[in-house]
């Protein structure tokens, strides 16, 4: 019997990364759920895959500390390659840019674009030797048309789209498909206390915030054999917000 595919979800203990992981799990993916100070929850997330039928275990460590995702990752390498990656972790410190300090700048962008390097690039060869793999960025609208108070945020999405665009073109011939997930307002934990319904109802023209459900079958899809001519794109899953 062939060996399921290993996915990595890196921030699985969060309400949107723990919906991904388990989406993977029901496709048959070995999921590796990644936290860093969420453990306990990543491994709740890991009990629900084990006790549906899946297969998972918990990782973790700081996608911010360079060396420790090395000495993390080249450990779980050990057991195969990393086949399906979806860089989901990420947080968001918000300020109008005028009062926004360095540290708040710092921080969001470290996790989100440091935090992409120093995961893709040392699983990236491995991968390539596989020729077929899946790269899929979690990102957000605010990448696409910003948003006030998240200069930062909306400069490390941003970001992301662009090294994903060209990851993709790098990739592109050895099997392997790159592309972002840009989700709105989604009910996820993110934006808890963000956004009241009356709120939701004016930005989004839909008039709801999204599931995490339904961004985790997007994510199901892009990962899946099904997508294999889909890469170095932008989705947007937002209510028609843009």
């Amino acid at each position: 019997m062939t060996a399921p595919k290993r996915a990595l979800v890196t921030g699985g203990s969060g309400g949107l990364g723990a919906a991904i992981a388990q989406r993977l799990a029901q496709d048959g993916l070995e999921v590796l759920v990644h936290a860093n100070q969420g453990m306990e929850r990543a491994q709740a997330v890991v009990d629900r895959i084990l006790a549906a039928g899946g297969r998972a275990s918990a990782c973790r460590f700081d996608v911010t500390d360079r060396a420790a995702c090395a000495a993390a990752l080249a450990g779980l390498l050990e057991q195969g390659p990393v086949q399906v990656l979806v860089n989901n972790a990420g947080v968001h410190d918000d300020a109008v840019f005028p009062g926004m300090t360095g540290e708040q700048w710092d921080r969001v962008l470290d996790v989100s674009l440091n935090g992409f390097f120093n995961i893709t690039q040392p699983l990236m060869l491995p991968m390539i030797r596989t020729r077929w793999g899946r790269v899929i960025n979690i990102t957000s609208v605010s990448g696409v048309v910003g948003n006030r108070g998240q200069v930062n945020y909306s400069a490390a999405k941003a970001a992301l789209h662009a090294a994903g665009r060209s990851l993709a073109l790098e990739v592109a011939a050895r099997g392997i498909t790159v592309n972002a997930v840009a989700p709105g307002i989604i009910d996820s934990g993110m934006a808890d206390g963000v956004f009241d319904a009356a709120t939701v109802k004016q930005l989004v023209p839909m008039q709801r915030a999204g599931r995490a459900e339904e961004v985790a079958d997007l994510v199901a899809f892009l990962a899946s054999e099904r997508a294999g001519y889909i890469s170095g794109q932008v989705i947007g899953i937002n209510g028609a917000m843009a």
